[in-house]
């Protein structure tokens, strides 16, 4: 944490998380974490005489034995010592002085360097095929590594061809078993070293791909994180889904046949001479051959990828009648919806169908049109190789180079097919990545998570002229809205729907960030302050929460996964849940299921407020939190927000005002415009909205008053009479 505020970021502790079977966190457990807080951080064991030489480096973190760590802040090498500071001390006490033999005694070996991340070009590139090949160069060392097996085994599938010439020249025409001897042996070393260059081939191609697969998805994972909520509430959930999963066909594509068409390359160029050198006119020949099959597949390949462009998008929408069949299964089942999903289910896979059998069909017509040229390649060679030799004896070629030139021709025919037929396969690419591309290339939140103030939260909130209007809207969703609250208050945000108190909240959360005006938390503008810190400085919860699949106390802490189990009963007794947790199977160990359909609403909705308030907010949330909720669970919410309250701002949206009348402060809004701020008394007498919203909500409970207070003084009017007789 010391080490990283240096650079300017301000790390909670609780936000980390160590590894289960770590007694104390490893280098690279903190490295990782640091990495997800927008640092640069790389864990490594260096010796001695290489500490001493980083004295004009940033704070190293040092590891020691005991599990703990210190700051190494500067070096003299001249008297050979470090020195050390506390990271959990005093910023401005004076270092200590350590020599190698007291370092020694405590320090591991491991080291932390952490420097500030100022490249993340990366991260936001554009995902196309610029992006690909930069992803496949970062791998060099393993491609040449590759490269020098490929040549190596090519040059050694040359001898074969050469051997079988000597054999076929030599020993059968001359009847010599001592030739045939020598070349045994010679073809059996040959064989033992292709085969063990062929494995480490394998071997290093099995690691590349591994790699590759691994950065191309953590890749693409932290992209789809990085897009804003309001891209997401915008598109529908299985089309995302169905479109960034075709970055997987662009994964396959490298790893596999683009990889193997790059190591045939290889053999290609090793190959070519020896065929010239056997017979110039049939190497000509194989070339032509070759180059018209590219030719079909180039002249083919427009119409193929529109088709195959049509085929995406059918089974685009394919994929979100699943996922929204799937996510919505309860109304389904509830309304009896099955023939009319099933009657759409069976028009998207007519339509599916219908452009794979015309995809199908295209590609037929390359396939059957490269045959003649595939099979002169493969069997006309031959006939023609022995027509030359009969017809004219002179050109050089005999039994034993028509052999030796099908065993090598075949093996340059097939890269050169392979690499003709590659391009319909680079059609399929192109398209997949158009379609990641249409998610995952849209702008991010990257620079606002990464990047940005990290003030200490208090919870003074100041609102001066705040104008909003949603993207492609055409009225402004909220209108110079302006009004200041302190830390500690208790804001209620009442309004007709769509009168904009949702709008604000979001605002608040840093989901929308276009606003106009000034919102600032703590003095400080929320377009300024690191969006991770703002978000996890805030406690929400909303009308509708998500839980994961998992125990009741993973979701609990699942803000603060370095949180305990005692942080976790703390939560849910302040939230009102402890009481039905503890009477679950297994308590906090409850697995909840997806959907949370093992438990009620209400318990759902006390477990999200406990996830809320586990990570102890100095603002907190609260957009129609107990709307959904029963009677009991919505008086037992509401008896805990007073307690909740306690030592921190609280913004309350609720449409019920009863729940609202013990606030601090009730903001009243009406199509994006403030119309007054006051309390529950003052906005009765000088709020003309809020008096006709309280009057309609309790219309019962006054008539009801109204009634007994006449039947009251109906009975007080009988008394009075009875007395008189």
């Amino acid at each position: 944490m010391a080490a990283a505020k240096y650079h300017g970021v301000d790390l909670d502790i609780r936000d980390f998380a160590k590894e289960p079977n770590e007694d104390s966190p490893s280098p690279a457990t903190l490295a990782r974490w640091l990495n997800n807080q927008g640092l640069v951080a790389k864990g490594m064991r260096i010796k001695w005489r290489y500490l001493i030489r980083l004295y004009n480096s940033p704070p190293v973190v040092l590891m020691f034995k005991d599990g703990s760590a210190g700051l190494m802040v500067g070096v003299n090498p001249q008297k050979r010592v470090v020195f050390l500071r506390d990271p959990m001390g005093n910023e401005h006490s004076a270092p200590v002085a350590v020599d190698e033999v007291r370092l020694r005694q405590a320090w591991t070996g491991d080291v932390l360097l952490i420097k500030r991340n100022r490249n993340l070009s990366e991260a936001e590139a554009d995902i196309n095929f610029t992006w690909l090949a930069k992803m496949v160069l970062r791998e060099r060392t393993s491609l040449r590594d590759i490269a020098l097996a490929s040549i190596i085994i090519s040059i050694l599938q040359i001898f074969p061809a050469f051997i079988v010439m000597q054999v076929v020249n030599r020993v059968v025409a001359f009847h010599s078993l001592a030739t045939l001897i020598s070349i045994t042996g010679l073809l059996i070393v040959l064989c033992f070293y292709e085969i063990l260059i062929s494995y480490a081939r394998r071997e290093l191609t099995a690691v590349l791909a591994n790699k590759l697969d691994a950065r191309i998805s953590i890749h693409t994972f932290n992209r789809l994180l990085a897009l804003p909520l309001e891209y997401f509430e915008r598109q529908q959930a299985g089309r995302i889904v169905g479109k960034v999963s075709q970055i997987y066909l662009v994964r396959d594509f490298i790893t596999g046949k683009l990889l193997t068409t790059f190591l045939d390359l290889f053999t290609l160029i090793v190959i070519l001479p020896f065929l010239f050198y056997i017979s110039t006119i049939l190497a000509w020949l194989t070339i032509a051959a070759a180059g018209g099959i590219g030719l079909i597949v180039v002249i083919l390949l427009p119409p193929l990828t529109r088709r195959y462009s049509q085929r995406i998008e059918a089974e685009m929408t394919r994929a979100s009648v699943m996922y929204e069949t799937v996510a919505g299964i309860r109304t389904v089942k509830t309304i009896a919806l099955e023939p009319t999903r099933r009657q759409e289910w069976d028009e998207v896979i007519a339509e599916v169908s219908k452009w794979r059998l015309a995809t199908s069909r295209m590609q037929n017509w390359p396939e059957t049109l490269v045959m003649p040229l595939d099979f002169f390649i493969n069997r006309g060679i031959i006939l023609l190789g022995a027509y030359i030799c009969i017809s004219n004896p002179t050109a050089g070629i005999d039994a034993g180079s028509i052999l030796a030139f099908m065993m090598l021709g075949g093996r340059v025919a097939a890269p050169l097919v392979g690499m003709a037929k590659l391009l319909t396969d680079v059609t399929e690419v192109r398209t997949a990545l158009g379609q990641a591309g249409e998610i995952l290339n849209n702008p991010t939140e990257t620079k606002a998570l990464t990047t940005g103030l990290r003030p200490k939260i208090v919870g003074h909130l100041q609102f001066e002229k705040v104008s909003f209007t949603y993207p492609g809207g055409n009225t402004k969703a909220l209108s110079d809205i302006s009004f200041s609250i302190p830390a500690g208050t208790m804001l209620g945000l009442v309004g007709r729907s769509g009168s904009g108190k949702s709008t604000i909240t979001r605002l608040l959360q840093g989901v929308s960030r276009g606003y106009t005006g000034f919102l600032r938390l703590d003095g400080v503008d929320l377009r300024e302050i690191n969006l991770t810190h703002l978000r996890r400085s805030f406690g929400v919860v909303l009308q509708d929460n998500f839980l994961f699949r998992g125990s009741v106390k993973d979701n609990i802490t699942a803000g603060r996964p370095g949180l305990t189990m005692e942080d976790a009963i703390r939560a849910s007794r302040l939230a009102g849940a402890e009481e039905f947790i503890e009477r679950m199977p297994s308590g906090y160990d409850t697995f909840i299921e997806e959907g949370s359909t093992n438990i009620s609403g209400g318990q759902r909705q006390r477990l999200a407020i406990a996830r809320a308030v586990i990570i102890d907010p100095k603002l907190m949330i609260l957009d129609e939190a107990t709307s959904a909720l029963d009677p009991e669970s919505e008086a037992l919410v509401n008896a805990n927000l007073e307690r909740i309250a306690k030592g921190r701002t609280m913004i309350i949206v609720s449409h019920r005002l009863s729940s609202l009348v013990n606030c601090d402060k009730i903001l009243v809004l009406d199509q994006g415009v403030m119309q007054a701020i006051g309390t529950h008394e003052e906005l009765l007498e000088t709020c003309e909205i809020y008096r006709t919203l309280w009057l309609q909500q309790n219309r019962h409970t006054l008539n009801r008053k109204a009634a007994n207070k006449k039947k009251n003084d109906s009975n007080d009017e009988s008394l009075i009479l009875t007395g008189d007789q």
